[in-house]
């Protein structure tokens, strides 16, 4: 196959914001290696669908691996796999903390390394991760300790990252949601989620996409956290 042809990985694409960004590279004809526990492959033969825990190395191989292999190039990462589990601090297990560690920062990183690695042969290359708006404002009635840590983490190591490769032609940066309308919300739990935003709305898939398609061609942005939160973070 022709290399030419621009290339995304999307982690956690199975549903929800993932599958969304899917949908939303192929349709600027990006090829897409798409992973998470359950995806399936579809009958796209420029969308490769590889199926695994985010938080194995050994699935970062294979996702990375299959990008080289079938398509010869990496262009995009976007880290979009997380879980979010909302308990008051101290009613977190050992169990929780390890399973947001896993799927939050393990997730990241061990993806991460690897696309970054093939993106400083290329020379060129966009990471985009998506956080949380919590990360800067927490909400009262919404405990978020343990996204806070992981996520607020990985907003860190945007800029980090963002700097380590500024002039290496790698851009990083991070989408920082609101909460947004996804089967992980129960309809029943809409109209408190509402009113935690002052745009008095949750966001929607297609919110968080655009930002993202945003800052694939925005080319002179990084090190940026583009909060898309109906005006969560400014305040209340």
């Amino acid at each position: 196959m022709s290399s030419e042809q621009r290339v995304a990985i999307v982690t956690g694409a199975s549903q929800g914001i993932g599958a969304g960004l899917v949908k939303a590279f192929r349709d600027r004809d990006y090829r897409v290696v798409a992973t998470s526990r359950s995806i399936e492959q579809t009958g796209d033969r420029d969308i490769v669908a590889v199926r695994g825990d985010v938080g194995d190395p050994a699935t970062a191989e294979a996702v990375v691996g299959q990008a080289i292999s079938r398509f010869g190039r990496i262009d995009t990462l976007v880290n979009n796999a997380g879980i979010f589990i909302s308990k008051p601090f101290t009613d977190y297990t050992a169990k929780d903390f390890d399973n947001k560690i896993a799927t939050n920062l393990a997730g990241f990183f061990h993806i991460t390394q690897r696309v970054a690695a093939e993106m400083l042969k290329q020379r060129s290359g966009h990471i985009v991760s998506i956080t949380t708006s919590l990360v800067d404002h927490a909400v009262g009635g919404v405990p978020s300790v343990l996204a806070n840590l992981t996520k607020g983490g990985i907003n860190s190591a945007t800029k980090a990252l963002a700097i380590e490769y500024a002039a290496q032609g790698i851009r990083v940066n991070a989408v920082s949601p609101g909460i947004v309308k996804t089967p992980m919300h129960t309809p029943e739990a809409h109209e408190f989620l509402t009113a935690l935003h002052p745009m008095r709305r949750m966001g929607e898939i297609r919110d968080i996409v655009e930002a993202v398609m945003f800052l694939d061609t925005a080319a002179f942005v990084t090190g940026e956290i583009l909060h898309v939160d109906g005006g969560q973070s400014a305040g209340h």
